[in-house]
């Protein structure tokens, strides 16, 4: 038995601790701040309880399979609602689409707004089918240390239908013709990830995982979620440690041999890191005990980091669903000044969740519970002057959507910007999403989960493989601890 360490309580160093103590090692988690859960962690003010980072459930069998993989089912911690309409979008002119979430309404709602475009979207959603089971089946459980990894026959032969190496944008834009259908589907890539030309068909996956997937909301918010994560680790028998702070991983021999937590050494035979990546390197290791300098990381595409507003309203809201995305604005101007002419966007896109629509626990009653997000580019100078410009932007045209002023009934107002998720979670230019989703940061091309000259330290979360978004992470916290075991089992 070993003693490991892993540093962070996110979903990935969650996932870790609990595969590392299910196979019977002494586990120890290190969170810096009071509360664990990382990005997923809630706020809770006068009644109201904010998500304060993930709103949307997609992939719930990536959440099911952590579950059954120690013998329980999601249902053994929390609740799912399946949300219908699963989003609403708001473009020019104030029009709406409203997604539902039942298939053949959607197949209907397609072919309403373009001829043709049922059948087309059938065929896009075998295409993407097909890369989700394989993506999320098969290429995401793959370490990224070796090509061999990729030398399965059935995968050679799925290669060309995985488009790994094909534009999103184009694979688009081969079966529909109307910009709010585009829209619809380049959205979850735009969001969470880099340019749609600049990001592989593959990620169609997506567009399957929300569409056909569903969108679900665990009753509780994703507090329950991490809720779960926190009793399956601690069941298996991970100690988890607040309000501890890695100052420096300590190396001896290139091997990590323990920590330093508020000025006290801590030993241990093994590390996981789950916090930022460029953090621990740059600032938890010597430099000659990292995989990468500066340079390696100022030549990133970073997905990006955005402006949060918490808001609690004193009245209900009746024009509003759980998830309305504003696409009223120019979508590609957006895009362009968060990915490639980094700035403050003039005319921004932006986010609203309202799940006091689906759970009436979340804010007193008779009370609303918003969460505004609008993405913009990492490492812009953040001040407040700028974070209440944007806000009576955001609240400005949600006003004219809802058909009424809120402005009056908000009672509780929090913003949260690139300068907190530097403070709070040690992200690389207060990125919130981690890397984006491009051809050259796919797969083995991302950071490596092995230190290459620390031989018992190993990374984990949405810095490396296999991605950002919640299910990946959780995915890299299995595959880190599954690297680890067998690390350990080579001595």
């Amino acid at each position: 038995m070993a003693k490991i360490i892993v540093i962070g309580s996110g979903f990935s160093g969650l996932s870790a601790a609990s595969y590392l103590s299910a196979a019977g090692h002494e586990v120890h988690v290190y969170e810096k701040n009071p509360q664990p859960g990382g990005r997923a962690r809630q706020l809770k003010e006068n009644g109201y309880v904010f998500d304060m980072g993930p709103s949307w459930y997609w992939m719930p069998d990536v959440f099911e399979k952590f579950f059954s993989d120690f013998g329980y089912k999601v249902s053994d911690f929390y609740q799912l609602k399946l949300l219908n309409p699963s989003f609403d979008i708001v473009f020019p002119q104030s029009e709406i689409m409203r997604v539902p979430e039942n298939y053949v309404e959607l197949s209907q709602m397609f072919e309403s707004i373009e001829k043709g475009s049922a059948l087309q979207l059938d065929r896009f959603m075998r295409e993407a089918q097909f890369k989700y089971d394989t993506g999320m089946g098969s290429l995401v459980y793959k370490p990224g240390l070796s090509l061999m990894e990729f030398a399965d026959l059935d995968l050679i032969k799925g290669t060309f239908r995985l488009q790994v190496f094909s534009s999103f944008r184009k694979h688009v834009r081969k079966f529909f013709n109307d910009p709010r259908l585009i829209a619809l589907m380049e959205f979850p890539v735009l969001f969470l990830g880099a340019m749609p030309q600049d990001t592989p068909a593959l990620y169609s996956l997506m567009n399957y995982a929300g569409l056909k997937l569903g969108t679900w909301y665990p009753d509780g918010g994703f507090g329950k979620v991490i809720d779960g994560f926190l009793e399956v680790a601690k069941r298996n028998g991970t100690k988890i440690h607040l309000n501890s702070p890695v100052e420096q991983i300590i190396i001896e021999n290139n091997l990590a041999t323990g920590i330093l937590v508020n000025g006290n050494k801590i030993d241990c035979d093994a590390i996981i890191a789950s916090a930022d990546y460029h953090h621990v390197e740059s600032k938890l290791l010597d430099e000659k005990h990292r995989n990468y300098d500066d340079k390696y990381w100022k030549n990133k595409v970073f997905a990006p980091s955005c402006l949060i507003y918490y808001i609690g309203l004193s009245k209900r809201i009746k024009k509003l669903s759980h998830h309305t995305l504003f696409f009223d604005e120019d979508l590609e101007q957006h895009a362009m000044e968060i990915y490639k002419k980094p700035q403050w966007p003039a005319k921004p896109l932006f986010y609203v969740c309202c799940p006091s629509k689906t759970d009436d626990n979340i804010a007193p009653e008779g009370n609303e519970n918003l969460f505004l997000l609008m993405p913009l580019a990492p490492g812009l100078t953040d001040t407040e002057e700028f974070r209440e410009k944007y806000f009576n932007l955001m609240i400005t045209r949600l006003n004219k959507h809802i058909q009424e002023d809120i402005s009056t009934a908000i009672e509780y107002k929090k913003s949260y910007c690139t300068s907190d998720f530097i403070t709070d979670y040690n992200a690389y230019k207060g990125n919130a999403y981690g890397l984006a989703n491009t051809l050259l940061q796919t797969a083995n091309l991302k950071p490596s989960i092995r230190n290459k000259k620390v031989k018992n330290l190993f990374y984990t979360g949405q810095l490396t493989v296999p991605g950002p978004g919640v299910p990946p992470s959780i995915i890299s916290g299995k595959v880190a601890a599954g690297q680890m075991i067998k690390h350990l089992n080579q001595k």
